[in-house]
């Protein structure tokens, strides 16, 4: 039988009115489906898009509502803007985006893992330098920002479910590691069949319901390309750089190239290039072969005019250990390959450390 908890809201939202027409946001049409999963409710107020700046009060009292509702967890509300337009309103003025009040606040910096296109390695780059360094003794958070192909839960080993106390969630504690992702929230085969403002509500919901509390560093795995969740960790978080990861072949290097130019466009600075998969190294034998040629990172890197930051092998063992679900810097430290992950943080956290980041950037959106 369906969950009864998406009416229990949906009768609740009777009660939240449009003071601009004096019709509650249920009978006027504004609510869309309901979706609710482990007492975590989502749902989405369809509104003419001229009004949607006004109307962030009415979706702050639709959110405290639902939130409410006898046995709902956590409750996320988004604005969307795809239904019949109104009578055209006074469009009320733009404020400069990145200005708004900022998430996570207790993070001192917080890096973008990212790369211009997907199966570049990326997200087993980003658990392996999270752990690395929380290894250097720092509190290190992970929060997994693709929405649609979280793969957090595999690469961290654990299908725990997050706890919740009262509206605040508790991140997933692993490897020395403060850890959220919607893998954690969903069944492993669930597809997320989600409109862009439902993705950067659950992001959002991530990066401001989850109690992180103090953090030294927190690194975002990012999705592959130059989209929604890139724009809104852009505005929504004080992002102190991108590190930007990539294989050796030209085709990767395109896509490498422009998530570095979209980092720029929001003057977010670019804190180097990392060569994954560098080089293959045969397990038997130990000859190693450059399969996807060698050094583009490096070239592209210099021509880009900002820091190479280190090469990684092609090693069967790095994704062994990745689907294990133990990183290969804490299964096998003494390695090469735990060896370069741990000179990369190491590097990583000096340039984080240094004046220029210190001071934060300026985030501009065009």
């Amino acid at each position: 039988m369906p969950s009864p908890l998406p009416e229990a809201v949906r009768a609740a939202l009777r009660a939240v009115v449009d003071p601009a027409t004096g019709r509650d946001v249920v009978s006027s049409g504004m609510v869309e489906t309901i979706s609710e999963r482990d007492g975590m409710v989502q749902f989405a107020l369809a509104v003419p898009r001229e009004r949607a700046r006004e109307m962030e009060p009415l979706r702050l009292t639709a959110e405290r509502t639902a939130a409410a509702v006898p046995g709902v967890i956590s409750a996320t509300v988004v604005l969307t803007a795809h239904r019949a337009e109104a009578p055209a309103q006074p469009a009320a003025p733009k404020s400069p985006a990145g200005q708004g009040a900022m998430l996570l606040p207790g993070v001192k910096r917080i890096v973008a893992v990212a790369s211009g296109k997907g199966g570049v390695g990326k997200s087993t780059t980003a658990v392996n330098l999270a752990v690395a360094l929380a290894s250097q003794g720092l509190r290190v958070g992970l929060l997994d920002a693709d929405i649609y192909g979280p793969s957090l839960p595999q690469m961290l080993g654990t299908n725990e479910r997050p706890r919740a106390v009262g509206q605040r969630i508790i991140p997933i504690s692993r490897w020395g590691l403060k850890a959220m992702s919607i893998g954690f929230l969903v069944d492993q085969e669930t597809p997320m069949v989600w409109r862009g403002p439902m993705v950067m509500g659950a992001l959002e919901q991530m990066m401001g319901q989850v109690e992180w509390g103090e953090l030294d560093t927190m690194l975002v795995d990012m999705p592959p390309g130059t989209g929604d969740a890139q724009l809104t960790m852009s505005q929504r978080v004080p992002l102190a750089g991108a590190v930007i990861v990539s294989t050796p072949q030209d085709v990767a290097l395109i896509d490498a190239r422009r998530g570095v130019r979209m980092f720029e466009k929001v003057n977010v600075p670019v804190l180097g290039l990392i060569e994954n998969m560098s080089f293959f190294c045969c397990p038997k034998c130990g000859e190693r072969t450059e399969i996807f040629g060698h050094g583009g990172a490096r070239e592209e890197a210099t021509r880009l005019g900002t820091e190479f930051l280190g090469e990684l092998p092609l090693k069967l063992a790095i994704r062994q250990m990745a689907d294990a679900g133990t990183p290969v810097v804490l299964a096998a430290p003494d390695s090469h390959e735990a060896q370069a992950y741990q000179s990369i943080a190491a590097r990583l956290w000096e340039k984080l450390e240094s004046p220029a980041a210190a001071s934060g950037p300026r985030i501009v959106m065009e």
